[in-house]
Formats: structure tokens, C-alpha cells, sequence
């Protein structure tokens, strides 16, 4: 069954249709830890799954306890190294837990975008939740996804770290929940016309 691979509703219809990847596409996932797998062995981290699951080379670009100023400075190099036909963006968690200011991490996550649109790389992000008892995707996703017309997977990451058998620690999945987002983001990109 498939959890949350439904787009944001307020970019479902908005957002950007994206170029159809080739078989022999390379999409970059770019992040955190929730990119990097922690949580999970490395052919368990969402990277690893979705390239699985599409049959396309998929880099793992995450870097453990990064927030989104460092990541904005890491970007550029990584987008000119693998020169990616996607952009899958999981960043801006430790930002949260860090209680970092949002519009700050809200304008780092947007010229994030700009830098892999002045390449003509097409982005689509994944929102990370807001923790707390009830968790929901920070607003600023939202925000991004409205203006830029983002494709944007919103609720995978706050159903799998509400639910404890998905979820190592109480902000990273296991396994199970890696497995969970890579399924979402492979449908995200089914929706958007990339698969």
C-alpha cells in the first residue's frame, strides 16, 4: 500500500510538470541525515531504494547533522560534479530541531533551487515536519512549493516519524520507513511525468 505519495495539495495542480528522466538519468539526493540514511545501512537509505525502484542512478548527496546555510555552500559543488538530471531536496531538518530562524532556512532551501535552475536542473522537495506531538510539514515547504511550483512530497516524513515502527530515534526512520519515502518519492515523480 502506498502512504503519503500524494504532492502537496497547494502545488498538485500548481507545481511544474517535470522532463521525463531517460533510463540512463542521474538524479542527485541532496540532504541531511534523512537523505544520508541514518538510521538504516547504507542500501537501505531512500537513495539507494529509489534507485531500486527506478532504475536510475541515484547519488547519495547526504551529509549527517548539515543545516541549510552549509548546505546552500555545498550545493553548487555537488550539482557541478554529478551534473544530475534531478534535484531530490530532503533539507532543512536540523534547521528545525536547531530552532534556526525559518525565513533564514526558507531562503537558504529557495536559492538552493535557483542554483539548480540557473543549471536547468529540475528540483522537487521532500518537507520535513515540524516536531512536535502532532507532526506536519514545516510551513515553509508550502511556501516554496506555492511560489516556485515545486513538485513536493509533504506528509511522508511526518507519517513515518509518527509512527514508531517506522522511525529508529524520534527524528530518523528505519528501514521500513526509508523504504516508505522512497516509495513516495518514486510516486511523486510518476505524478509529476518524470517516470
Amino acid at each position: 500500500m502506498l502512504f503519503g505519495a500524494v504532492s502537496l495539495a497547494a502545488c498538485g495542480d500548481a507545481a511544474d510538470p517535470l522532463p521525463r528522466l531517460a533510463p540512463d538519468a542521474v538524479i542527485l539526493a541532496f540532504g541531511d541525515s534523512l537523505t544520508f540514511g541514518t538510521g538504516a545501512r547504507d542500501y537501505q537509505s531512500y537513495p539507494a531504494l529509489l534507485a531500486t525502484r527506478t532504475g536510475r542512478t541515484v547519488i547519495n548527496a547526504g551529509k549527517p547533522g548539515e543545516e541549510t546555510v552549509h548546505g546552500l555552500r555545498r550545493l553548487a559543488r555537488e550539482l557541478d560534479r554529478h551534473q544530475p538530471d534531478l534535484l531530490v531536496l530532503c533539507h532543512g531538518g536540523n534547521d528545525i530541531l536547531r530552532k534556526r530562524d525559518p525565513a533564514a532556512t526558507e531562503a537558504n532551501l529557495r536559492e538552493m533551487i535557483a542554483l539548480a535552475r540557473q543549471r536547468s536542473i529540475p528540483v522537487v522537495m521532500i518537507a520535513v515536519p515540524n516536531i512536535g506531538f502532532f507532526l506536519s510539514a514545516a510551513d515553509l515547504y508550502e511556501n516554496i512549493a506555492e511560489d516556485l511550483r515545486v513538485p513536493t512530497q509533504d506528509d511522508i516524513l511526518a507519517d513515518v516519524l509518527g509512527d514508531n515502527r517506522f522511525k529508529s530515534d524520534h527524528v530518523h526512520p528505519n528501514a521500513a520507513g526509508y523504504a516508505r519515502l522512497a516509495e513516495a518519492v518514486e510516486a511523486l515523480l510518476m505524478d509529476h511525468g518524470a517516470l
